[in-house]
């Protein structure tokens, strides 16, 4: 296996430099739609003068750094949407890297959920490590060692990210039970329609008619899901690792995601996208 080749060589064996360069064409793109979203809902009205934002910054950071947020927002966010565009481009890509990073580092700032903006800046800072990033949307498929560090450290920040969600799931009995799951679609059913903006979930209709009640068969069937979740996000790493199970794992996983995202498209474009995308980082 790859990996393990790689660790025992000291990250000096050879590996295929077009699966980072995949990698880098999918993160920019996700950040181009991520960035572009964040012009919408509000987004580009963030920290106008008497805005709750602005408020909450210069309690956070003190009125002179709040007031210097403010100031930076508006020219960050055009900045780092031409350097995504950019990096998925393959332009200067290092560069283009850089203030896309930069850009989702500055959102930790801000956001009040920034979990999948933590994720982003840890694959950003993995790619950043790669010696060929690539130019253009052409990729090199010749055997180097130029991406092998960067490629381990892709590996092992994507098994940790679904390790770590299947440990803390598994210490939640409010979701092995399937309640959680149960209750949210209940509460989805019932408030879908007086959300204040459309297209903030996408569950199908047949989906929240037969399963948005609280009854005993309800919650036994999203048990069922919840386990199913649990142990995939257990298994997932390492079938992407092996060869023989790695397209199978790939469409698994990427089914998984599209589940997900449908449950929070905006919230989870990010998440999702990235994390299908650093599949590729997983063969050798």
């Amino acid at each position: 296996m790859w990996f393990f080749d790689a660790v025992a060589s000291g990250f000096r064996s050879s590996t295929d430099p077009g699966h980072l360069q995949l990698v880098r064409i999918v993160y920019g793109t996700v950040h181009t739609a991520r960035f572009t979203l964040s012009f919408g809902q509000g987004g580009w009205r963030r920290f106008v003068p008497g805005s709750l934002d602005l408020r909450v910054a210069e309690q956070r950071f003190g009125p002179r750094r709040g007031r210097l947020l403010a100031a930076a927002y508006r020219p960050a966010l055009i900045l780092r949407t031409a350097a995504a565009v950019a990096l998925a481009a393959g332009l200067v890509p290092r560069l283009s890297l850089l203030l896309v990073v930069a850009g989702a580092v500055m959102e930790l700032l801000y956001l009040k959920s920034p979990s999948a903006v933590r994720f982003s800046v840890l694959l950003g800072a993995c790619l950043m490590t790669a010696g060929d990033l690539g130019h253009g949307l052409h990729m090199e498929h010749h055997p180097s060692a130029a991406n092998t560090w960067a490629q381990v450290l892709m590996v092992c920040v994507t098994t940790d990210l679904y390790w770590n969600s299947a440990v803390q799931k598994c210490r939640s009995r409010q979701f092995r039970s399937g309640l959680f799951l149960a209750q949210w679609m209940h509460a989805y059913t019932q408030l879908k329609d007086r959300l204040p903006y459309r297209h903030q979930h996408a569950v199908p209709g047949v989906v929240h008619r037969r399963t948005g009640g609280l009854t005993v068969r309800d919650i036994r069937l999203w048990r069922t899901v919840s386990v199913t979740v649990i142990a995939a996000e257990f298994v997932l790493p390492v079938a992407l690792l092996i060869p023989q199970t790695t397209p199978y794992a790939i469409a698994a996983g990427a089914g998984m995601h599209v589940a997900f995202t449908c449950l929070k498209p905006r919230q989870l474009l990010t998440f999702s996208g990235l994390t299908v995308g650093s599949y590729a980082a997983f063969i050798g």
